[in-house]
């Protein structure tokens, strides 16, 4: 049964338990190097190992994208034409536009926004095989323009397959862990190398990916997922369904109940105990909410949101939309009572892959402007560098750069 807490008790939920990359590290490190001098055997035989791969090619034929895609079921294809539409509509609205204009006198200053030339989408097809990710990675990159996007699952279903073809994907492998994470960081004789890898997993491919993050940029290292819900009041069933959308990810999922009413507490937990009698994922569910979850009462809002900011959650769920202003840290935001998470997991549009375990203090979520570069461009006509000199001048000259000074100075005399 998950635990009522008063604010004062609760420090320990909010803090998390720190992730053990390090052991996973130690496993990872000989399955990198190995990828890296051996290229595609390497991966085979791991995939072998760790993911009963058998004789299929890593990479995965186009009858065979086109094959999934034509078993998929009507009502499935409409669902992906659905959040495909609607990630692509949000998507074009987070890239950086390109624009070059004079801010003075003869100083023209803009940018230029350009794709990353190749990254690589990590698909997990473990226990739950997530078509969803792939939309919420692939379709970001293809609006920012990246001309070669790589896919990775070790698993891929039906789901996953049919979707890539759909759109339009041709680079899709059969491959996962931290084999499929060396292979698109380093290349292989048929793995592409890209220049950045985004998308969940579980330990062992987030400690691929810190281990490799100098090799090939990537979105984060990703924790187990979490939800935190603050109100002070609302409907148990409703919230209590929320609770268990995120604790049926993982045994170390976290749900939390931030709320000024006792009454509303008490409610919530009976509803939870009431509906993961019928949840076909209570096995999992209530291993996260019996150990990492909670409802902790507080005395006032004001409190709730200073928790909240402190715990800095995944999904932040406000059914109080004035709440808005004070949240400085979050990954993303519900608002309101008919904005579940599972609506951003799916098909609103943002992407689902979102800081965890505190990074929403650093950072958002993956989002289009991810997969670009937005590299700044100057011209300057010869009164404004003329009108520039003494600041250029002084500063390299403090800092004892001579060279930078007469740079300037050698085109005032001509």
């Amino acid at each position: 049964m998950i635990r009522i807490l008063t604010h004062g008790e609760a420090k320990p939920v909010l803090t998390r338990r720190a992730a053990r990359l390090d052991e996973a590290e130690e496993v990872v490190r000989p399955i990198l190097r190995a990828v890296a001098a051996e290229g595609d055997r390497a991966v085979t035989e791991f995939a072998k190992k760790f993911d009963g791969f058998g004789h299929q090619p890593l990479l995965v034929p186009q009858c065979e994208l086109a094959e999934a895609e034509a078993r998929l079921s009507p009502e499935i294809r409409d669902a992906i034409e659905t959040a495909t539409r609607n990630i692509r509509e949000f998507a074009r609205e987070q890239l950086p536009k390109p624009y070059f204009r004079e801010f003075s006198n003869g100083r023209k200053l803009g940018q230029i926004v350009r794709p990353l030339e190749a990254v690589g989408c990590y698909i997990p097809s473990g226990r739950y095989p997530l078509p969803s990710t792939l939309l919420m990675t692939a379709v970001l990159a293809q609006e920012a323009g990246v001309p070669n996007i790589v896919v990775a699952s070790p698993k891929p279903t039906d789901e996953i397959l049919g979707a890539a073809h759909l759109l339009g994907l041709q680079q899709v492998f059969r491959m996962g862990g931290a084999q499929a994470i060396a292979a698109m960081a380093y290349g292989t004789e048929t793995v592409p190398r890209v220049v950045r890898i985004v998308g969940p997993g579980n330990i062992y491919v987030a400690a691929a990916k810190k281990l490799l993050a100098g090799e090939v940029g990537i979105d984060f290292v990703a924790g187990p997922t979490e939800i935190l819900i603050l109100t002070a009041g609302g409907n148990p069933h409703v919230i209590a369904a929320d609770m268990l959308a995120q604790a049926e990810h993982d045994v170390d999922a976290t749900a939390l109940l931030i709320t000024t009413s006792e009454t509303l507490a008490r409610s919530v937990q009976t509803s939870l105990e009431e509906q993961l009698q019928t949840l076909p994922t209570a096995n999992v569910a209530t291993q996260s909410i019996d150990r990492n979850s909670a409802i902790i009462v507080v005395p006032d809002l004001q409190t709730g949101v200073a928790l909240t900011n402190e715990f800095a959650p995944e999904h932040l769920s406000l059914h109080d939309t004035s709440l808005l202003d004070g949240i400085r840290n979050a990954g993303t935001v519900f608002l309101g009572e008919h904005s579940p998470e599972s609506a951003g997991d799916y098909a609103a549009g943002p992407s689902h892959v979102l800081p965890t375990s505190g990074m929403s203090r650093l950072r958002g979520g993956l989002s289009a402007a991810g997969f670009v570069k937005v590299i700044a461009i100057q011209e300057l006509s010869s009164t404004a560098l003329r009108q520039l000199s003494p600041a250029i001048t002084t500063l390299a000259r403090a800092e004892g750069l001579e060279a930078h000074a007469r740079a300037v100075e050698v085109r005032s005399v001509r």
